[in-house]
């Protein structure tokens, strides 16, 4: 039942494997107290230390993880510390102990809507791979009237500065000439790229709101910058949607190893009554 080490670091949320294998190779990674190298495997009881913290490897559900349904307002950044100390969306979800949130995707700080977090890395690193293929809707409210000849173009693809990009699918959803609503599909998720692609034809996005990931649509009583769990059947559609197994069987997991070995790094012990 051992697996490799850096999938059980990136399904524990630490990072992407390609980040993890190079971590590893650098010897930046020991198991039970001895350097990790690459192609070794870790099995339940083992222990793993990365970047300064100690995790144990135990068994867990396949689906014993989280997966939250996340309403972001417009003003927050998809980061967890930000240098010009904007609010960030991880400061507003809940605490996990023993893993950490991973957002799936990204939205930037003008963007709002949908936004899924979860604490099992390896499905949201699969989910955001391009090969998965999951598509994402967008809400873009448009200044002006969009000629039918630009939207077959959209369709059809533009050329960007990263390469040709297009939405699969783009359609009126009603507004006056000033101001009108379009929903598009797409399933990859560049750098701006919706904005992009309208700018490419010379339309400015007013408003931009994530509406759906994969089957997962934003649900209508999670007010902005609240969250909430997703239901289990569509937890299941993106499981499966990452190339993963949905069975509840058995797989490895990291948890956090602080043990009770040593004393306080201050070096006094705490009495009793004192936290």
């Amino acid at each position: 039942m051992a697996e490799r080490i850096q999938k059980l670091l990136a399904r524990a949320g630490l990072g992407s494997r390609r980040k993890l294998e190079a971590d590893i190779a650098a010897g930046q990674v020991t198991l039970n107290s001895r350097p990790a190298e690459l192609g070794m495997k870790a099995d339940v009881g083992d222990r793993l230390r990365y970047d300064h913290k100690r995790y144990r490897v135990v068994t867990a559900t396949r689906q014993d993880f989280r997966l939250i349904a996340y309403h972001k307002p417009e003003g927050r950044v998809t980061t967890r510390s930000d240098e010009q100390n904007r609010p960030t969306v991880f400061e507003h979800l809940p605490r996990l102990k023993g893993s950490r949130w991973v957002a799936i995707g990204r939205l930037d700080i003008n963007t709002s809507g949908l936004l899924l977090f979860t604490d099992n890395g390896d499905l949201a690193h699969r989910l955001m791979h391009p090969s998965a293929e999951v598509e994402r809707e967008y809400a873009c409210r448009i200044r002006g009237v969009v000629e039918d000849d630009h939207i077959r173009q959209l369709h059809q693809g533009v050329e960007l500065d990263d390469g040709p990009a297009r939405f699969q699918r783009c359609w009126f959803d009603g507004g006056t000439d000033n101001n009108q609503w379009y929903r598009v599909v797409l399933s990859e998720g560049r750098n701006r790229e919706v904005r992009r692609l309208w700018m490419s034809l010379g339309y400015q996005v007013s408003r931009l709101i994530r509406v759906r990931y994969g089957p997962v649509k934003l649900p209508p009583y999670v007010r902005v910058g609240k969250f909430a769990d997703v239901e289990e059947r569509l937890v299941s559609e993106l499981v499966s949607a990452a190339g993963l197994s949905s069975n509840r069987d058995s797989q490895l997991r990291l948890v956090n190893d602080t043990g009770t070995r040593g004393r306080p790094r201050s070096g006094r012990r705490r009495s009793p009554g004192r936290r």
